[in-house]
């Protein structure tokens, strides 16, 4: 499974943010409708305080009822972007996130299936194959989509060395 370790220095989500059910495949209606709801005014306050890579809206998921392991509950999603920026208006939220290391898995294939295929694949076979484990549940993905329905995506999923 191709992957890439990166550090990343401390950091902060921004964006609106909703809890939403839990769904492995195919689109979420509930995080359809959070995308719907961004409003011009916060489209625009998110494009001015992004200023950490990757510059990309990215999709936020954690505090799953299940830890990510059934599909049933909620979890916590946050659609946004990567910013050093302390506080945000136009009723957006702020979410710290501490200096880590991560695991980067790109995926390019038909949209969203190649995307959750990889999300599958990191906690159903990768994490027992590396020397790593979880460094909490915060993880995030882009995806870049083109009119013929495949995407180019990236799933970050913190992480530290075992031991």
């Amino acid at each position: 499974m191709e992957y890439r370790i990166c550090e990343k220095p401390a950091f902060r989500f921004v964006g609106v943010m909703a809890r939403v059910p839990m769904q492995f495949e195919g689109e979420n209606p509930a995080i359809a409708a959070l995308a719907g709801s961004i409003t011009q005014e916060q489209r625009a306050e998110m494009h001015q305080l992004q200023d950490v890579e990757p510059i990309e809206v990215v999709n936020v998921s954690w505090d799953s009822d299940t830890d990510f392991q059934t599909e049933s509950g909620t979890l916590t999603h946050l659609i946004g972007v990567l910013t050093t920026v302390r506080e945000a208006g136009a009723g957006l939220h702020v979410v710290d996130v501490p200096a880590l290391t991560w695991a980067v898995f790109p995926s390019d294939g038909l949209f969203p299936t190649a995307m959750q295929q990889t999300t599958a694949a990191i906690y159903g076979t990768w994490l027992a194959e590396v020397p790593y484990e979880l460094d909490g549940f915060r993880m995030f993905s882009f995806a870049r989509p083109r009119k013929d329905g495949t995407a180019y995506s990236e799933v970050w999923v913190p992480v530290r060395r075992q031991g």
